[in-house]
């Protein structure tokens, strides 16, 4: 039988071109995980220049059913303060500059509508769009009620035109109240994903919503399309005792998901709930519940939630103090309390401040070595900041055991006229071209009151002062009144439009829908 021939063996120059030719390969494309995403607006700092105009859109919503939007234009007005003839040559001799000029802020509605069939309990605004040649960029809202439902809308992040704001003059100066519609604005649609009242949304990201309820359930649900991907359900808890004369229904004691608290790296969540006297917390890479972490009884003494409290948490926030440290904060009916990352109690705010909690709010003051203050609106119109690290911390009086936050500042109060609740509030951080920080911070009374105030850097940066406790700061530019029980708000700075922008006919762009593939993956 005839052998096979051998084939010779490639010289080599045939091996490199072969080499060369597998090496040339079209690159592959990052993993869309590894592109940062946009921060939640809360946190995302607005560079201003000199003369850049600050327009900021308020979100309200309100027992009656009604969304309001407003948008507050401040504006500087130069300061007259009258002069002798000697005062003014004594600062020609001593070189003193021009005087300071004064802000004032300026309202105008911009939408106003019954959204819901029933009172709104709450608010969501997801970070903007982002930017691309020759687009706007979008923000979207949620609100949520005692209807069950969650309605979308597409609200413009640019303030309205000046030609429309021209043409829109007629229509303000008949009616009571300044009107500065956007026509941007847009409502998308309704998801029907819970059976209860919805008690609190939020956008960790712009490619997810998440949502909880009354039902003991909360549903993380897809912006792209608006399908819901995963719901965490809590369980319900077991009656441990019903008062006399209760008329509830069987199986019809208080239940849901209070309030519920996403890490900046999107890993965990953590969940509080009507009748628990515990917390729990979620791993959101498996979607599965990691651990249950009960109030020792000490604490909740300390708190203000004794023998005959409810011992259930209000509200709960995500926060750093100083040295880039996180922690987690709790808010009871009267008190707040301070976690740290081991889930150990670390201090309480409200040492002899008697008086009901409503919101929480932590307030980055610049890097991660400065940290952030606590903001807690209270019941009788303050919003007081405080400092959670250990090097503010007061020592734990007799017979207790968790330390004392310092307090730094307040803002509002009866010195500055407000005396009813802040049920809401929201703040705005703004830096300038020196990289110098201000805050606009935004408040909302059950009155129906919205009122827009300035803190400055040394107003919170220097606690070293002994009378700071005593010291209220901030500067009030302006107060507007809806007309209405106001529950929920949320705010946000809005992006001045570039030149040449057109409106985008599409929500998501292809860069958006990428990132919303890769994370569902």
């Amino acid at each position: 039988m005839a052998k096979r021939k051998r084939e010779s063996a490639p010289d080599g120059d045939a091996i490199a071109k072969a080499s060369a030719a597998k090496k040339v390969k079209a690159p592959a494309k990052a993993p869309a995980k590894a592109q940062p995403k946009p921060a939640p607006l809360t946190s995302t700092v607005f560079k201003v220049g000199e003369n850049t105009p600050i327009t900021i859109q308020i979100v309200a919503g309100s027992y009656d059913r009604v969304l309001h939007g407003i948008t507050a234009s401040i504006k500087s007005t130069p300061a007259s303060v009258p002069e002798t003839t000697e005062k003014k040559k004594s600062k020609k001799t001593k070189g003193d500059s021009a005087p300071i000029p004064t802000e004032k802020a300026e309202f105008a509605d911009t939408f106003l509508f019954n959204a819901h069939n029933s009172a709104i309990r709450c608010l969501a605004l997801s970070p903007p769009s982002a930017p691309s040649a020759r687009q706007t960029q979008k923000v979207l809202l949620a609100t949520g009620s005692t209807d069950e439902r969650i309605n979308i809308y597409n609200l413009s992040a640019h303030p309205p035109s000046v030609r429309s704001a021209d043409d829109q003059k007629l229509l303000s100066s008949l009616a009571p109240r300044p009107i500065l519609e956007n026509s941007n604005n847009r409502e998308l649609g309704t998801l029907l994903h819970h059976t209860s009242n919805i008690t609190r949304l939020s956008f960790p990201n712009r490619s997810k919503l998440l949502s909880a309820s009354e039902d003991s359930t909360v549903a993380v649900t897809r912006t792209r399309d608006w399908a819901m991907l995963h719901s965490f359900k809590a369980p319900i808890p077991k009656v441990m005792g019903r008062p006399s004369g209760d008329t509830a229904a069987v199986g019809g004691t208080p239940s849901g998901v209070n309030d519920f608290a996403v890490h900046p790296s999107n890993k965990i969540m953590i969940t509080v709930s009507k009748g628990e006297r515990c917390m729990r917390l979620w791993n959101l890479e498996t979607g599965k519940k990691s651990r249950v972490l009960n109030f020792e009884r000490p604490m909740l003494s300390e708190a203000g939630e004794g023998r005959h409290g409810t011992g259930e948490a209000r509200r709960i926030v995500w926060g750093s103090s100083k040295g880039g440290e996180d922690e987690f904060a709790l808010a009871f009916d009267r008190d707040v309390v301070v976690f740290g990352m081991d889930c150990r109690p670390r201090c309480r705010v409200m040492d002899d401040i008697k008086t009901k909690v409503h919101e929480i709010q932590y307030v980055a003051l610049g890097g991660e070595e400065e940290g952030a203050l606590l903001a807690v609106s209270t019941e009788d119109g303050r919003v007081l900041f405080f400092d959670t690290s250990e090097e503010g911390m007061e020592k734990a009086p007799e017979n207790k055991t968790l330390g004392i936050a310092k307090l730094v500042a307040q803002l509002g109060g009866k010195e500055a006229g407000v005396s009813g609740r802040v049920k809401d509030f929201s703040v705005l951080p703004v830096e300038d071209e020196q990289g110098k920080r201000s805050w606009y911070v935004v408040t909302a009374g059950s009155d129906g009151s919205i009122r827009l105030w300035k803190l400055e850097s040394s107003d919170l940066k220097d606690t070293a002062e002994a009378d700071k406790k005593q010291q209220a700061v901030g500067k009030l530019l302006g107060t507007y009144g809806t007309q209405n029980r106001i529950t929920c708000l949320e705010a946000f700075v809005m992006i001045p439009k570039p030149d040449g922008a057109e409106d985008s006919e599409y929500e998501f762009g292809d860069s958006e829908s990428s990132d919303d593939d890769s994370d569902d993956e």
